[in-house]
């Protein structure tokens, strides 16, 4: 086994993904969905362009991302820890407990953060540590397939009478909103802490979110076994593959997506057949972009050049997701400034540019300082509590 340390293409994915996070979150108002009434014509076809583009290019893209970084850093510190003869799962499943400390910070400012579901799912990656990579890769696909929302179609199908209960997350939203709308801080907290946290996993659950994160924890997990991200010849020859199979997939699976609801009246089957195609389609363009960030890191000069700018960024995405969610809950919510009904998507998009502006400035003059960002230097030194 190879010393591994930090890999840049992997921390310019990940400032790659925190771009079209903290976007994506402005324009939803941090899953705030309160809007001005807009009247102008100009501004209702650029409030929809933008939504469009951004969701196309970006919802549920640049999460998956940042799910598959997470499984790609287990292996580093993994095989790092192997290296010197230590077993490192013990220690990170402890690093789990600390990042669902973090989580739960997090969503007393975020109703939809995502830290609490990675604490949760990233317990699969201790078991699977010592699987072999056919297992790992089976095991992957066949949580990227949805078997849950498989076995959901066959009853309906068995069942034609069968009718689905109610998504149960939007109860929790109920709460969720009232607090963003009308409540103080500690209402906020109070509020966020059980029933933001509870719509955020119910949705997680009702969206195949669970199955899917787990899938892309193992998928960067056996990225790094296998030297994926490293540069040679072999390697970008497999990128570009990848990124051609990618494309001619998600088009296919994009269109059916879009063609189902007229050939399927069932919402018993329609619905959890939709999840199953919308998470690959999904998944496909998330295979492309990462397959053209790679290649366009490797192989382009000037690819190259602006691509790293976004390291240090990816270097703290711990600090930089939080502090989004804390800036943004500020803005938005009636706690703060309160400004969802004064931006609308537009005016929405430019205040994320602008936040991840700043971002990249704070995060480009700590790096040059410091090693780690402030909130994973504190997550490293908890994480090795206890060690000598």
């Amino acid at each position: 086994m190879n010393n591994y340390n930090r890999i840049d293409v992997a921390d310019a994915l990940r400032g790659f993904s925190i771009l079209g996070i903290v976007l994506l979150h402005s324009i939803e108002h941090f899953n705030f969905y309160s809007y001005p009434e807009v009247t102008n014509n100009w501004l209702r076809f650029s409030d929809t362009v933008i939504w469009d583009s951004l969701f196309f290019t970006f919802g549920g893209k640049a999460y998956a991302i940042f799910s598959l970084l997470f499984g790609f850093s287990f292996f580093i510190q993994n095989n790092n820890q192997q290296i010197r003869g230590n077993d490192f799962r013990p220690r990170f499943a402890w690093r789990l407990i600390l990042l669902f400390i973090w989580g739960n910070i997090n969503a007393m400012f975020f109703t939809a953060e995502i830290l609490v579901s990675f604490a949760i799912i990233g317990l699969i990656l201790i078991p699977a540590a010592s699987l072999k990579n056919k297992t790992i890769l089976t095991i992957a696909g066949i949580c990227m397939l949805q078997p849950v929302e498989w076995g959901k179609i066959m009853y309906a199908l068995l069942n034609p009478d069968y009718i689905p209960a109610l998504n149960v997350s939007s109860i929790y939203w109920g709460e969720a909103f009232r607090a963003q709308s009308t409540g103080n801080f500690i209402e906020l907290v109070k509020t966020n802490l059980w029933h933001g946290q509870m719509a955020s996993l119910t949705w997680a659950w009702e969206n195949g979110r669970f199955f899917q994160i787990a899938s892309l924890f193992l998928l960067g997990m056996f990225i790094g076994r296998t030297g994926f991200f490293e540069y040679n010849e072999y390697r970008m020859k497999q990128w570009s593959r990848l990124l051609v199979v990618a494309v001619i997939c998600f088009f296919p699976l994009y269109g059916l997506n879009n063609m189902l609801p007229g050939f399927i009246n069932n919402k018993a089957v329609l619905n959890p057949l939709l999840l199953i195609v919308r998470s690959l389609s999904n998944f496909s363009f998330m295979v492309f972009l990462m397959s053209l960030v790679v290649l366009t890191f490797y192989t382009t000069g000037s690819g190259q050049y602006y691509l790293r700018k976004l390291i240090p960024l990816g270097k703290m995405s711990l600090t930089a997701y939080i502090t989004q969610s804390v800036t943004g809950s500020f803005i938005f919510y009636n706690w703060g400034l309160g400004l969802h009904n004064k931006l609308g998507i537009t005016l929405s998009f430019l205040t994320g540019i602008l936040l991840f502006i700043i971002q990249y400035i704070f995060a480009n003059w700590w790096m040059k300082k410091h090693k780690h960002g402030p909130l994973e230097y504190l997550w490293k030194k908890a994480t090795w509590l206890g060690s000598k």
